[in-house]
């Protein structure tokens, strides 16, 4: 009976992060953009983190491979570590070089591409979708309804549907909007374990540095 409860909670707990799968094999890409001010009050200033210096709005966090139920990670490749450079050079659309280098260990790896091109398609994922500019344009941190960042996303870019994007919350701050992409960077559907849309109605945003 132990052993029975043990697995219903772990099948209740949702899809778990599958370390170690065959790099390549996944249906689809998250991309993950983060509010760099709202980062750098949580956990930025705290780390002295040269991104807090700049005045980065909305950052590449990651282009993640997905199932359409869980992740992959740690996938083992036989693709060459990226250089010094080439996270450097990934830092203007990612705050910094170490996160980029993060990335790459942690998702890169299960793309099937070499550094270079997952960096490279990280930055055209990047640019296909339009970061709305109105939240650039605030002068003094706001509290807003969640849901607000995600209409503001969808009528940026009009090939998104409520389904392909997700904002998430964190501590009271809005956190991230989730584009999901397919492997050809077209908008495509979230699986439901990407969706975690914030249901909050006073969410924090903080301006431009």
């Amino acid at each position: 009976m132990r052993a029975f409860l043990a697995a219903v909670a772990l099948f209740a707990a949702g899809p778990a992060l599958a370390d170690g799968e065959r790099a390549g094999e996944f249906d689809y890409y998250v991309m993950s953009l983060s509010w760099s001010p709202n980062w750098c009050r949580m956990e930025g200033d705290a780390r002295d983190s040269e991104q807090c210096d700049e005045d980065f709005g909305w950052v590449l966090h990651g282009l993640w491979p997905q199932y359409h139920r869980g992740w992959p990670a740690y996938c083992p490749t036989t693709q060459r570590q990226p250089s010094r450079q080439q996270t450097a050079e990934m830092a203007d659309i990612m705050g910094t070089s170490g996160l980029a280098w993060h990335q790459w260990k942690k998702h890169g790896v299960c793309s099937g591409l070499s550094a270079s091109a997952y960096y490279a398609l990280s930055r055209e994922a990047y640019g296909t979708v339009n970061r709305p500019e109105v939240f650039r344009k605030l002068d003094k941190a706001v509290k807003l309804p969640a849901s607000v960042i995600e209409e503001a996303f969808m009528k940026a870019n009009p090939g998104l549907e409520k389904d392909m994007v997700t904002v998430t919350c964190q501590d009271g701050f809005i956190q991230e909007v989730r584009v999901c992409l397919s492997r050809d960077l077209s908008p495509v559907p979230c699986g439901r374990d990407v969706v975690k849309d914030c249901r909050m109605k006073d969410a924090l945003f903080e301006p431009i540095r």
